[in-house]
């Protein structure tokens, strides 16, 4: 057997395997008669059927088999051996010219391409500068957050008229071009939250409405062609509701009013447990250090975005951008040539990433324990499970569940993938300089 490269560039290679007789006969006559011992023939007893019958009915399938595997045992320890960085899997370089008679005695040349990984250095340091937020309370946002906390905790009322934040229950109709009722069109009775229409002048329309009344509504407009709450709205698929250009008639059944909480010892209690807080101020800098908390994430999650975007643009170098495409399409037989094209840019961009992590990781003798993996899941874990349980579970319990979670190979992959990312990003953190840059939340928004 003999196995060579060919550089054809820095980033792409052909690797050729020469097989002969030798090299594959032995396996070729141990898998037939390994078939021979389990294969069951009318006219034989178990496991007493001739090496030569099963050559003879089945030997060329399994010298297909068997020159594939050795090829693939071949190729991997070439590629190991060499310490070859390969992006993507090597892909078989189809050659017309080329047949085989497949008679065991043939020797085979078999040629795959090789998309090779770039070389490139890493060079952070404090004259990279990246903005580090922090985000700040304004009025505006805790208003509505301490409105939203005492409306949840209020009662509802049925006043005669609507105004505004008032919920509209009643029954929505599909209309006809000419304004007639669609005939077997959609409607759905629905609640039709005024805080959510989106444009002023349907939402001054919708103000002012009595039960029975009726009102014409273009739903896209008044959503601002949101699929998802239109979909919601009509109990249709969003790929329907997309489409959808039908004007609709709403007719009110009810208005609905949620009238906010008293600020009283009891809604206070309710809140944030006995005596925590037991005045109108302390309500105030308790959620406004909720906010505060949760917009750390906010800031934390723009940071990384940006150290991504930074490093992306910082670090140049070249892929093999060609091989990388036909390995795309080799595996994913699906992937029209419209898909490749829009969606190759993003992929080039996290497989640089990936080098890019790696790199760091290696660079820097980073290792990743499993402790930490453990970590990351447990964690990720237990927020879904506050999510759907408020009592949520006991640390033992959700150590156990986090065992069995991390058993599945993907779930496995996906919090060490996780965990490498706030490796690479607290190393990068550490070597910038992080200039801090205090932001209202509503302009912290508008990047």
């Amino acid at each position: 057997m003999n196995i060579s490269q060919e550089k054809v560039d820095n980033l792409n290679a052909i690797v050729k395997i020469n097989i002969n007789p030798e090299d594959y006969l032995p396996r070729v006559d141990k898998a037939i008669k390994d078939n021979a011992k389990k294969a069951k023939i009318p006219g034989f007893r178990p496991g007493m059927v001739p090496a030569s019958h099963i050559k003879r009915m089945y030997g060329k399938s399994i010298l297909v088999d068997e020159i594939n595997n050795l090829l693939s045992d071949t190729l991997n320890k070439y590629l190991e051996d060499e310490q070859l960085e390969v992006l993507g899997q090597p892909l078989p370089k189809i050659e017309g010219d080329k047949h085989y008679n497949w008679d065991f005695a043939d020797n085979f040349e078999f040629n795959y391409e090789v998309g090779l990984a770039p070389e490139f250095s890493i060079d952070f340091s404090k004259k990279d500068k990246l903005t580090q937020y922090i985000i700040k309370v304004d009025e505006e946002t805790l208003a509505s957050r301490i409105k939203n906390i005492r409306r949840s905790y209020g009662k509802m009322t049925n006043p005669d008229v609507s105004a505004d934040d008032d919920v509209l229950y009643g029954e929505l109709t599909q209309l006809s071009p000419d304004g007639s009722v669609f005939d077997d069109g959609i409607s759905n009775i629905a609640s039709v939250r005024l805080d959510q229409i989106q444009d002023e002048t349907i939402k001054a329309s919708l103000i002012g409405l009595k039960k029975d009344d009726e009102v014409v509504l273009d739903i896209q407009k008044a959503f601002n062609n949101d699929a998802a709450k239109v979909a919601g709205l009509l109990k249709i698929d969003e790929e329907t509701a997309a489409d959808l250009k039908s004007n609709f008639k709403l007719t009110v059944k009810n208005v609905n009013r949620l009238e906010e909480g008293d600020l009283n010892q009891e809604f206070f209690d309710k809140l944030f447990g006995e005596g925590t807080v037991t005045t109108a101020e302390g309500f105030t800098a308790k959620i406004t250090e909720e906010l505060e908390s949760m917009m750390v994430q906010d800031a934390e999650r723009k940071l990384q975005d940006d150290i991504y975007t930074y490093s992306i643009n910082k670090v140049q170098f070249s892929l093999p951008d060609e091989f990388l495409k036909r390995w795309l399409k080799a595996t994913n037989e699906k992937l029209t040539a419209e898909e490749l094209a829009g969606g190759y840019d993003d992929f080039a961009k996290n497989l640089k990433w990936t080098l890019i992590e790696n790199k760091v990781l290696k660079e820097n003798n980073i290792d990743i324990k499993y402790e930490e993996v453990f970590e990351m899941a447990k964690q990720s874990l237990g927020q879904q499970f506050r999510m759907y349980s408020p009592q949520g579970l006991t640390d033992e319990q959700l150590s156990q569940y986090t065992v069995q979670y991390l058993q599945k190979k993907e779930n496995a992959n996906k919090a060490f993938e996780e965990v490498k990312a706030l490796r690479v990003f607290d190393f990068i953190k550490g070597a910038v300089t992080l200039e801090q840059k205090e932001i209202l939340y509503t302009d912290f928004n508008k990047l």
